[in-house]
């Protein structure tokens, strides 16, 4: 009879292992799977119908676009909207096309698909964040990687960039372009000077290259979260959470201006 019991339990101890471990085993594939989603060759994306008197705004790029971290779900884009929509007394339309893990050259191949180009005809304003996964790359890059290894991501990053801009501007000419600089989410680990020069670097020439095309306005982060980083990190230590999300939102927001 004990010998019964002894196995009942142990059978029913294992049965619930296996039940949290598959349980666990979601989890991990639904995160992957979302943070790490191949970009798709064609966005699904409704053409916008401008109204008069309407505002467009056209969000395109990575994880910080799409707003993870941000408890409310809103991301720094939203929250831009809020903010145009209250100073313009003016409605406004968004279309977040931003992708969770995009890089740069992923960006180019968006950007040439026509439903994209018809959302990008119709903006008033255009905001961008790349880059952070092309540098970043789980934060392996700047840890790790050797001097000759960053400058051959930044060229070719640089390069997807110019490609970026000058297919924006042959689907709109006239929307202003708020592209958002990098912060630095490592400022806390030992060798963060390193990380931060590699990060400025990368903003300098980024803002550089912003500077060559009419209309582009290059929007700074780094000193945001410099000196308290921790207070804007969302859980995973490098998005930024909601107050991250806010103060991103409200730089951008400071920068745009109309008639």
């Amino acid at each position: 009879m004990k010998i019964n019991k002894i196995r009942f339990f142990t059978i029913l101890s294992t049965f619930f292992c296996l039940l949290w471990a598959a349980g666990l085993a979601l989890v991990f594939i639904e995160y992957y799977s979302s943070e790490q989603q191949p970009i798709p060759n064609n966005t699904d994306i409704p053409e916008a119908e401008k109204k008069e008197g309407d505002l467009i705004v056209v969000a395109l790029g990575d994880s910080l676009t799409r707003g993870t971290g941000d408890s409310s779900g809103k991301g720094y884009v939203g929250y831009v909207r809020e903010e145009l929509e209250e100073k313009s007394a003016q409605p406004v339309t968004l279309f977040n096309l931003g992708i969770r893990g995009q890089r740069s050259g992923q960006l180019v191949n968006q950007v040439q698909e026509t439903q994209v180009k018809n959302q990008l005809k119709q903006a008033d304003y255009i905001l961008i964040t790349i880059g952070g996964n092309d540098l970043f790359q789980g934060g392996q890059t700047l840890l790790d990687a050797d001097q000759d290894t960053i400058e051959k991501l930044q060229k070719d990053y640089l390069s997807n960039l110019s490609s970026i801009f000058q297919e924006i501007r042959s689907a709109n000419k006239e929307a202003t372009i708020f592209f958002v600089g990098l912060y630095n989410p490592f400022l806390e680990l030992d060798d963060s000077k390193k990380t931060s020069d590699v990060v400025r670097l990368w903003n300098y020439n980024s803002a550089e290259l912003a500077a060559d095309y009419q209309g582009i306005v290059f929007v700074p982060t780094f000193d945001l979260f410099e000196l308290n980083v921790a207070d804007y990190l969302y859980t995973d230590e490098f998005h930024p959470n909601k107050a991250g999300h806010q103060i991103i939102a409200e730089r951008v927001a400071s920068l745009i201006t109309w008639q």
